[in-house]
């Protein structure tokens, strides 16, 4: 049997979609399973013990070009079933003409009357993602959502080494999305009203600096267990770090994924995302935090804003750091 999943969306959605990985993987342990993403995420799958060729799109550069060529390498390959997971015209054209035998995907996408089978997609109906993405497979599997799951090799765990010497917390404080983003001050809060552990800052490169931000403004006697760690590893750099934190305090967005990825403590912070959309933590031990305030402005928005709609960003300044600690 020959697989491929496609999910060109964003670093969460990739983790995500682990999950039908690792479904498929148990249902077929012999099956080839293929995965197409997006350029800069490929890092995630890294010698993944179980996916075979990442197809990796730039989509920044030549990207119709690099649609078409990617395209015709995989019908190439003569897949058995293709899963569509993303639910845009790009990824649809991928899976259309895919050349697959079946090509199942989400009735959102526009080009969904090129797949074979087509399942609707509902935010809001009390399922979490991978629920929801778990239905394009169940026909050949089950209806039970596995979880997601990230490999880190030796070499990763060997890089972080360094940093587990002691007892430590992990926060994640930024996101793509302003409003996503439990706000600055409240970290410098947070960090200072935390346990004496280490503190590692964790994100991108162009994280750095927010953090950096955070880092400055703690208390002194918090400043020299506070380590700024943007920008200075890899996804499963990361991911190997966040698996033996004491916690990890994220947002809604990828590092929380990663968490999840490697059943690692966590602590969701939500501010203008509800839990209820279904990109809920999926870690044995996980919570979720957000305001007690009723805001009728709550939820603003699936993905959230570069600024908060309303001016005042209750949603993030109205949780209460008692609520984190416990």
């Amino acid at each position: 049997m020959k697989f491929l999943i496609i999910q060109t969306a964003f670093i969460g959605d990739v983790i995500l979609a682990t999950a039908l990985v690792e479904k498929l993987h148990q249902h077929y342990p012999n099956a080839t399973i293929d995965f197409v993403l997006r350029k800069g995420n490929e890092g995630l799958l890294k010698n993944h013990p179980f996916i075979g060729t990442v197809f990796v799109w730039d989509k920044k550069q030549n990207k119709i070009k690099n649609l078409l060529s990617i395209t015709k390498q995989i019908r190439s390959n003569k897949y058995d079933s293709v899963f569509n997971l993303h639910r845009f015209a790009s990824s649809g054209f991928i899976a259309g003409f895919s050349g697959g035998k079946k090509i199942i995907g989400f009735d959102k996408n526009p080009l969904s009357f090129l797949f074979t089978s087509k399942i609707k997609h509902e935010i809001g109906n009390g399922k979490h993602e991978t629920e929801r993405n778990q239905q394009l497979i169940e026909s050949i599997t089950d209806s039970i959502a596995a979880k997601p799951k990230l490999y880190p090799t030796s070499e990763n765990y060997d890089a972080v080494k360094q940093f587990k010497t002691k007892s430590y917390i992990c926060i994640a404080p930024t996101s793509v999305w302003f409003t996503k983003q439990f706000p600055k001050e409240k970290w410098v809060e947070l960090i200072d009203a935390l346990p004496d552990y280490t503190i590692y800052l964790l994100g991108a490169p162009d994280d750095a600096a927010a953090c950096e931000w955070i880092k400055s403004e703690v208390q002194s006697s918090k400043l020299e267990s506070c380590v700024n760690l943007a920008g200075k590893l890899n996804f499963l750099e990361s991911a190997a770090l966040m698996q033996d934190a004491k916690m990890n305090y994220v947002n809604d967005s990828a590092p929380m994924h990663i968490a999840s990825a490697m059943n690692a403590a966590t602590t969701a912070i939500f501010c203008s995302t509800v839990p209820a959309f279904g990109f809920g933590p999926l870690s044995d031990n996980a919570r979720i935090v957000e305001t007690k305030v009723a805001l009728d402005c709550r939820p603003c928005g699936l993905h959230g804003y570069k600024a908060c709609p309303k001016g005042h960003f209750k949603c993030g300044f109205s949780i209460e750091i008692k609520d984190l600690l416990q």
